[in-house]
């Protein structure tokens, strides 16, 4: 049972019109803040008019049930397992449940003491999964109250069912009741159900936003237009830091449909009709650059400097016993060094930010994983207050992290266009631009040399990563995503004797960024390829050799369990067949995967992946499954096949076909 405290509720007027709303606010401790109102129409776009609650339910006259999710979709499906949450505790038909991205304010902040409104962290169930199911019951709570009233009856009397409230022969509808509703106390607690109860979390159940992207209903920012919109291209420096020394715009505004060309912080800008026409006038443009101090960046000496630097002593990350002494003593060691390549996101819709200034204001449509960042960036660019930028949360056509922006990204760079066009405008990055454009993946060099005890357990773990840091450091120096799934290790908790290094350099030049599954992206392939070294060495089956370690480690040895029954791991393969395992825990969720290879002339085929995960509670499993395919299909092309490098200070890639 939830208590809530009657200071906490925060009201925001009288009923406008048929309908309930009830909000909540994020509390920073486990408290709940609810409010009621009913407008006839969605909440204005500043919602500090009502309270700014973060998060609303609304029940319309007509049966339908609105839910407004904090979170952006861009693919992980929060559409539908935020609302099943809610439809759960308030006993409605699933065709009822209608969704919104609620508007970008304080109050929606997943992070309240920072103000920041993000989805990101793989903290979107996690952070809401007593939320919204709190809205949920307070919602029928209130419904009950007022079908009691008007049946005169006892609230005690009264049940749900799939949207109406019943008392013997008497039944009401959620949407005629919702008026009355809104009038109402809210209840001091609510009871949520017994997990034994549920009967919308934990089934499979189809994405609300799958009819609209199949018939092409679904707005991304890439769909945002309006009369007298303009689309603009910016010609950026191809080596980060670089800025414009000169450029001659004549051939430019030569372009039929061109409109204009402007300089800004990031380039120089086009601004036409529509996006070929911005296109073309881009690739007529002449620009002279001044390259600037990162012009020699190389990958191949950047790895090398890398090296070097694992040869010292860095930033200590995780340590137990003396290391040093251990490995003396070792009668043998194995020793392997690991370099990944810098990454880029890739999403399917390349960047795009719509933007449209107002006297004292700003208009933002975009895909963003930032609400609350991107008001700022924006403001600051124009010297208002971040309440005065209204941004509208569209379908994000993939993400994995590359729509956090940054105040020097995207979001920031269409504000300035659009303020030097003095018009509204449409900023569009191509794919090129995108791949070439920074933020990402950093790339990481590890260097581990580990020793062995007579059963061949690692006995001594000396580790040392070098690579650029995606936080700033903790009062020890240690960005904890460089080192996640490293220093926090099941395997190095068994080891006696271990060290984890981090060096963490801040001057190498290329903007780097969250990537999906962030540090776990490298730790996770680095740790699970050592320990088959270490198996190999020691004579050990993978599985068998895992199995030990995982002795104290009951859901890692549970998901490694069940992948080796799964993938029928003692059963001999085909000729040329070979498999590999490996188990990981990142954000809460652990999984094992199996996956069954060969290699045909040199390539490497992969045939099967066996998956097997435990996330905890599976709200949606055909939503975990999308996921974890999703996930498969993404590793794997990060280990076969994708990779950034730097000559002359220039990224060598420029589409998907490098």
């Amino acid at each position: 049972m939830a208590e809530l405290s009657r200071r906490d509720f925060l009201r925001s007027g009288a009923v406008l019109g048929g309908g309930l709303v009830i909000a909540f606010a994020l509390p920073q401790s486990q408290r709940f803040a609810f409010a009621q109102t009913a407008p006839a129409t969605p909440p204005a776009a500043d919602p500090a008019a009502l309270d700014a609650p973060d998060a609303f339910l609304r029940i319309g006259d007509d049966d339908s049930v609105t839910v407004l999710i904090n979170k952006s979709e861009m693919g992980q499906g929060v559409w539908t397992t935020l609302p099943m949450l809610v439809a759960e505790e308030l006993d409605v038909d699933w065709d009822k449940i209608r969704v919104e991205h609620a508007p970008a304010a304080p109050a929606y902040a997943a992070l309240p003491e920072r103000q920041a409104q993000l989805t990101g962290g793989s903290g979107s169930t996690r952070s809401e999964f007593e939320r919204y199911r709190q809205v949920g019951a307070t919602a029928r709570a209130v419904l009950i109250a007022a079908a009691a009233q008007r049946f005169g009856v006892d609230a005690a009397a009264c049940r749900t069912e799939r949207g109406s409230v019943i008392a013997g022969t008497q039944r009401a509808r959620y949407g005629e009741l919702a008026a009355a509703a809104a009038r109402l106390p809210l209840p001091k607690a609510v009871t949520l159900k017994d997990p034994k109860d549920w009967t919308v979390i934990g089934k499979p159940t189809k994405r609300l936003d799958s009819k609209e992207k199949i018939t092409g209903q679904a707005k991304f920012g890439m769909d945002v237009q309006f009369e007298g919109l303009l689309t603009a291209l910016v010609a950026r420096a191809p080596v980060f830091g670089g800025k414009v020394k000169s450029f001659d715009a004549a051939k430019a505004r030569a372009v039929p449909g061109v409109r204009d060309v402007v300089q800004v912080p990031s380039g120089v800008a086009v601004i036409a009709d529509h996006y070929w026409a911005a296109k073309q006038g881009r690739d007529a443009l002449i620009v002279e650059w001044d390259a600037g101090p990162n012009a020699g960046l190389d990958t191949a000496a950047l790895g090398e400097r890398f090296r070097r630097l694992a040869d010292t002593d860095g930033k200590v990350a995780a340590r137990s016993g003396d290391v040093q002494a251990a490995l003396a003593r070792a009668t043998g060691t194995v020793e392997a060094e690991y370099l990944v390549p810098y990454l880029a996101h890739a999403p399917m819709e390349p960047l795009n930010c719509t933007v449209r200034i107002t006297d004292g204001g700003c208009e933002i449509w975009t895909g963003t994983q930032f609400q609350s960042g991107d008001q700022r960036a924006a403001a600051k660019v124009l010297g208002i207050e971040p309440a005065r930028v209204t941004l509208h949360t569209m379908f994000l056509g993939g993400s994995f992290g590359r729509r956090i922006s940054s105040d020097r990204d995207f979001v920031t760079e269409a504000v300035h266009v659009a303020q030097a066009a003095g018009r509204p405008v449409k900023t569009v990055w191509t794919r090129e631009d995108d791949l070439r454009g920074g933020h990402y993946r950093p790339m990481f060099l590890h260097r581990a040399r580990i020793a062995l005890d007579r059963d061949g357990h690692p006995s001594a773990w000396r580790h040392v990563l070098v690579g650029q840091p995606l936080f700033s450091p903790t009062p020890d120096g240690i960005d904890g995503a460089s080192v996640e799934g490293v220093a926090d290790s099941p395997y190095l908790k068994g080891v006696p004797d271990h060290r984890v290094d981090l060096h963490a350099p801040r001057d190498v030049g290329i903007p780097v960024q969250w990537w999906r599954s962030v540090g776990h992206s490298h730790t996770a392939f680095v740790m699970e390829s050592l320990i088959d070294e270490l198996a190999d060495l020691a004579g050990r089956d993978p599985v068998a050799y895992r199995r030990a370690l995982f002795k104290q480690h009951p859901r890692h040895l549970g998901v490694l369990e069940a992948v080796a029954e799964h993938a029928r791991w003692e059963q001999p393969l085909a000729q040329g067949r070979a498999r590999g395992v490996a188990v990981h825990e990142s954000f809460g969720s652990y999984v094992a995967q199996v996956a069954e290879v060969s290699v045909d002339g040199g390539a490497i085929v992969v045939h099967n992946v066996v998956c097997v995960i435990d996330c905890g509670v599976a709200i949606n499993p055909e939503g975990v499954r999308a996921q974890m395919e999703s996930g498969i299909a993404f590793g794997l092309s990060a280990a076969l096949g994708d990779k950034l490098t730097f000559k002359h200070g220039r990224v060598e890639q420029s589409n998907f076909h490098d």
